[in-house]
C-alpha cells in the first residue's frame, strides 16, 4: 500500500519559497550582468578595430614587391595572435598578418563592422576602404576571433560573478535558520497545544504572541469556548434527561406493583392502563430526546444544512402528519382543520425536518387542546416578497406572556396544564428555527383562543442574471 504524502510543513514551503526567489533574482542579475558586460566589451573591441584599421589606411603600399609579405611582429601580447590585418591593393593581397588567411576577411563591397567565418573560425571584422579618384584603391581588414571576445568576456565577469556564486550557499543557510526562527511561536504554540489534556479548555495565553499569530491563538481560544459550552449543555441535557427519565420510569414500576399485587381484575385492569400510559410517556420522552440529540449533533447540523439546499412540499408534509395524528385526536374527540393551497408550498428544507416541525406543534396543540376541541393548520405559499408561512392554532388555555418568554428552554412546561409532557417538543423547534433561519411568532389565537404559532420561512433570493 502506498505511503500518504506527507504535507511539507511552513518554515519548509517559506524556505524554499525564499531559496526559489533569490536563485531566481541571482539567474537575472547574472543574466543582465552578462549582457551589459558583453555590449560594453563588444563596444570597445570594435571601436579598437576601426581605430587601428584607420591607422593601417594612412600608409602606403604602392612601393611594396610584388611580392613582399608583412608578417606579424615579434609577439609583445597574449591577444596579439588573435588580431589579424589585411591590406588589399586593386584587388591583390599586399600585406597581411602572419595569423591572417589568405582569402579576404570580408566579402567584397561590405563596410564596417561584419562576422564572418573562415576555415571554420569566426571573426569579427572591420573593414575600412581608401579610394583615390572615386575608385577603390585599398582595402584594410582587421578582424578578431570571436573566441578571444568570449574569453575576455568570462575573465570580466568572473571577478564580479564568483563571490555571488560563492556567497549562495551562505545565504541559503542564513535563510534557513532565520526561517526556522521565524515559525519558532508557531512550533512552540503547536507544542503547547499538544500537551494539553482533554479537559483542559481554558484561553490560551495571547500576551508576547506575534501579530501574525494572533488570529490563529483568537480562533483557538473561541473554539476552546464553544467547546466548553457544548460539554457543558451536554452535561445538563444528561442531567435533565435523567431526571425527566426517572419520573415515568418510577411510575411505571409502581403501576407494575399495584398491578401485581391486585386482587380485583378492574383494579388490575386499571393498573395495567396506567403502566402502558407510563410506557407511551417515556416512549415518547425517549423520541424527543433523540431527536433533540440528533439536532445537537455536529454531523445532524451538517445534513440539515445540506437539506437546506433541496426542498420539500410543506403542503404535501402537512397533509402527511395530520393522516398520522388523526387516531391521536380521534381518541380525544379533536378536530384538525388543515387549510392548505392545491399548488404545492416549496420551502429549502428536507422532508423528514419539516415533518419534525410539523408534527411537534401539531402534537402539542392537541396534547394542551381541550376534549372535542379544534386544532386549525394554515399552509400558505411565498407572494409579495414574503417567504411561505405555516400557522399552527389551537383551543387550549395558551400561555401567559413568562412562559412564552421561557418557552423553548429544555424540559421547561407551564405547572397547571394538566398533561403529562417533557418541554422537549419546543427546544426541538426553537433549534430547527436556528438551522434554517426561521422566523418563529406566539400569540393567542383570536377565534380559538388558544395559541397561534406562525413559522415564516425566508423569502427567496433573486438569482442574479
Amino acid at each position: 500500500m502506498p505511503r500518504p504524502r506527507r504535507t511539507p510543513s511552513l518554515a519548509q514551503r517559506l524556505t524554499l519559497a525564499v531559496l526559489g526567489f533569490v536563485l531566481l533574482t541571482w539567474l537575472v542579475a547574472v543574466g543582465l550582468s552578462w549582457s551589459a558586460t558583453r555590449h560594453e566589451l563588444n563596444e570597445l573591441l570594435d571601436a579598437h578595430l576601426a581605430q587601428t584599421a584607420a591607422l593601417l589606411a594612412t600608409g602606403e603600399v604602392d612601393d611594396l614587391d610584388d611580392d613582399a609579405a608583412v608578417s606579424a611582429p615579434t609577439q609583445l601580447h597574449e591577444y596579439q595572435s588573435r588580431v589579424a590585418f589585411q591590406i588589399w591593393h586593386k584587388g591583390r593581397l599586399r600585406a597581411r598578418s602572419a595569423d591572417a588567411p589568405e582569402q579576404p576577411l570580408a566579402s567584397a563591397g561590405l563596410r564596417g563592422l561584419s562576422d564572418q567565418r573562415i576555415d571554420g573560425t569566426d571573426w569579427r571584422v572591420y573593414t575600412a576602404v581608401r579610394e583615390e579618384k572615386g575608385q577603390v584603391k585599398d582595402v584594410i581588414h582587421v578582424a578578431e576571433h570571436a573566441a578571444a571576445r568570449h574569453h575576455v568576456l568570462l575573465a570580466s565577469l568572473r571577478g564580479t560573478l564568483l563571490p555571488l556564486l560563492v556567497a549562495l550557499p551562505l545565504l541559503a543557510v542564513g535563510i534557513v535558520l532565520m526561517v526556522r526562527r521565524a515559525t519558532r511561536p508557531l512550533r512552540a504554540l503547536g507544542h503547547s497545544v499538544a500537551a494539553r489534556r482533554p479537559q483542559a479548555l481554558q484561553p490560551l495565553p495571547e500576551d508576547g504572541v506575534l501579530p501574525e499569530v494572533q488570529p490563529l491563538v483568537h480562533a483557538l481560544n473561541a473554539l476552546f469556548g464553544r467547546v466548553d459550552e457544548q460539554l457543558a449543555s451536554e452535561r445538563r441535557f444528561t442531567a435533565d434527561a435523567a431526571h425527566e427519565l426517572r419520573t415515568p420510569i418510577a411510575a411505571i414500576r409502581m403501576q407494575a406493583q399495584v398491578a401485581q399485587g391486585a386482587t380485583h381484575d378492574d383494579e388490575r385492569r386499571a393498573a395495567l392502563a396506567a403502566t402502558i400510559a407510563g410506557c407511551d410517556r417515556a416512549t415518547r420522552l425517549v423520541e424527543q430526546l433523540l431527536q433533540l440529540a440528533r439536532l445537537e449533533a455536529d454531523a445532524a447540523d451538517a445534513q440539515a444544512r445540506e437539506g437546506a439546499q433541496g426542498q420539500c412540499d410543506l403542503a404535501a408534509a402537512a397533509v402527511r402528519q395530520v393522516q398520522e395524528l388523526y387516531s391521536q385526536a380521534s381518541a380525544r374527540g379533536q378536530h384538525i382543520d388543515l387549510d392548505r393551497p392545491d399548488a404545492p408550498v416549496p420551502v429549502p428544507m428536507s422532508a423528514t425536518l419539516a415533518a419534525v416541525l410539523l408534527r411537534n406543534l401539531i402534537d402539542n396543540a392537541l396534547r394542551y387542546g381541550p376534549d372535542g376541541g379544534r386544532v386549525a393548520v394554515e399552509v400558505r405559499a411565498a407572494g409579495g416578497g414574503e417567504g411561505a408561512r405555516l400557522v399552527v392554532e389551537d383551543a387550549g388555555p395558551g400561555l401567559s406572556d413568562e412562559a412564552r418568554a421561557r418557552l423553548g428552554e429544555r424540559f421547561f412546561r407551564e405547572l397547571g396544564s394538566g398533561q403529562s409532557g417533557s418541554g422537549l417538543g419546543w427546544s426541538i423547534v426553537r433549534r430547527l428555527a436556528r438551522l434554517h433561519d426561521l422566523g418563529v411568532d406566539i400569540d393567542r389565537s383570536a377565534p380559538l383562543g388558544g395559541l397561534r404559532v406562525t413559522v415564516r420561512w425566508p423569502a427567496a433570493q433573486p438569482v442574479a442574471a
